[in-house]
């Protein structure tokens, strides 16, 4: 063998071993696994092509005559899952702490072209110590370059970001840019500025894990969709999403074939759904009992709780699925409801996803707080995402939908394509209580008022005023449904908007209340 084909071999050797094994075993010990273990994991056995396995900084390949590293601490490539082709990069912390510079954000930018322009979903397994500070404007002009492709990404294909480690500073608006965000507990954390520089700052004495773990990133912030308590669930995790999700904004979605009977019945949502407006049950049953197989990817499940998102299957094909939380804080709007729900439905507006639409809210929360935070921009943000959606949109009423919250929760009037009602289900300006409050206001104030007419007026509203035949007779609801019937007819809606196709208007992009 010649000189130069041994001295490939053993360049080959050294970047399989990213920093070494000293380095190795440093990340075992902090219950880490290595930047390649973690693409085996993820990816369909015997499927990964490297690219980019030599491109290095200069300051890697040189140090007292000896190669430091070789691939600039970030590994690149293809690779399979489940039978369907992924683009990703996984950053190396053995290796200058998986720091990004010049050529290693030229690497990640080189993969993300290559996924864009393959129609591939594009993955990120991070794990860095953020800029690289000896290489100066360098590194930032590689996360630049990085930002730049995440966003001209966005809409065509999928993209996922895993948190794998610290990803700090400049390092965590690319995740942030990125579809789906998911962190490991205990050993992955995402901010702008550490503990150190916000007590320099500030004079806030504060962790790393109390400041951006995963934690505080699914339940507090919602930056982040999903959380895992090891690194093997969240790379499961991942592949499961992507079984719900196509190649491209071109692709279908795919479609399996599901052994639910499309024709099954729903008795059970009888019992699941309280008579009583006021008293609360949990909607992921009622979302598990429609889906097939009771399959259902919760997306963001730790955020706003008021409002439930997340993925299932309806007669084999992929649905996105956005209800109201009776469970918590009674269903209604709130910002951080109308911002989780607004992202989503955009989010699979640009993946051919069909949303399915439940709903049970007795409107936006009231409140000074609110109000002075921007309830009015946040709640519009709903409306923009349901108006501008020209997928498939069905719409089922399952109790009550009082005020804004009707017209926002994929009413007809923002273009919902089918909507249903259940027959006990009530549409309103407001509750039929407080309606009456104000209707017979000076009524109800006299002294000699009998109790019994309340109720006597409020039963009379709920009949005259909220009841759903008034929405049907005015077309604003295409059939009132039986509860039992639930599944079938949201299949059968599914079914006849199959092949539906919407114009847009001529224009650059719409003005989203950001």
């Amino acid at each position: 063998m010649s000189e130069q084909a041994l001295n490939l071999d053993r360049m080959r050797e050294i970047a399989l071993l990213g920093g070494g094994k000293s380095r190795i075993d440093d990340q075992h010990q902090k219950g880490k696994q290595t930047a390649r273990e973690r693409i085996d994991a993820l990816i369909d056995p015997g499927t990964f092509t490297e690219l980019g396995q030599f491109t290095s900084s200069a300051d890697s390949l040189s140090g007292n005559g000896k190669v430091l590293s070789v691939g600039d601490g970030v590994i690149t490539g293809q690779a399979e899952i489940q039978g369907r082709p992924v683009y990703l990069f996984a950053q190396d912390f053995t290796v200058m702490g998986g720091s990004v510079g010049k050529t290693h954000g030229k690497k990640i930018a080189r993969i993300m072209k290559m996924a864009i322009q393959n129609g591939a979903p594009l993955i990120g397994l991070n794990d860095s110590g953020g800029a690289r500070i000896q290489e100066g404007v360098k590194s930032l002009a590689a996360y630049g370059d990085i930002f730049y492709n995440n966003v001209q990404a966005s809409g065509v294909i999928p993209q996922i970001s895993v948190i794998m480690g610290p990803c700090a500073g400049g390092a965590v608006y690319s995740p942030a840019i990125t579809d789906f965000v998911f962190m490991v507990e205990n050993t992955s954390q995402m901010f702008i500025t550490g503990p150190e520089v916000i007590k320099e700052v500030t004079h806030e004495a504060i962790d790393f894990e109390t400041l951006g773990g995963a934690q505080i990133h699914t339940a507090e912030s919602g930056v982040v969709h999903f959380k895992s308590s090891s690194e093997e669930n969240a790379l499961k995790q991942v592949r499961w999403l992507l079984s719900f999700l196509p190649a491209n904004n071109l692709a279908p979605p795919p479609i399996i074939d599901s052994d639910d009977n499309p024709e099954r019945l729903t008795p059970e949502l009888v019992d699941l759904i309280p008579p009583t407006a006021k008293e609360p049950y949990d909607i992921q049953e009622v979302i598990e009992l429609l889906v097939d197989n009771g399959e259902f990817l919760a997306v963001q499940e730790d955020y706003a709780k008021n409002i439930v998102i997340g993925f299932a299957r309806m007669d084999g094909h992929p649905v996105g699925i956005v209800a109201n939380q009776p469970d918590h804080l009674a269903g209604v709007l709130d910002i951080n409801a109308s911002d989780k729900a607004a992202r989503f439905i955009r989010f699979c507006d640009s993946f051919h996803i069909p949303v399915i639409t439940l709903v049970d809210t007795p409107g936006f929360l009231p409140g000074v707080e609110q109000e002075h935070q921007g309830i009015i921009r946040h709640g519009a943000k709903m409306i923009f995402a349901y108006a501008e959606a020209t997928i498939p949109k069905i719409t089922v009423i399952l109790r009550k939908a009082y005020g804004g919250a009707y017209i926002v929760m994929g009413s007809k009037h923002l273009s919902g394509d089918i909507n249903f009602a259940l027959p006990d289900s009530e549409i309103a300006v407001m509750g039929p209580e407080g309606a009456v409050k104000i209707l017979h206001r000076s009524e109800l104030l006299k002294k000699d008022s009998n109790p019994a007419r309340f109720n006597e007026l409020t039963a009379q509203f709920r009949k005259n005023h909220a009841s759903p035949l008034i929405a049907a007779t005015e077309g604003y609801l295409d059939d009132i449904i039986k509860p039992e019937e639930t599944r079938l007819r949201i299949i059968k809606a599914m079914q006849l908007l199959q092949d539906k196709r919407q114009q847009t208007p001529a224009r650059k992009h719409g003005n989203i209340p950001l």
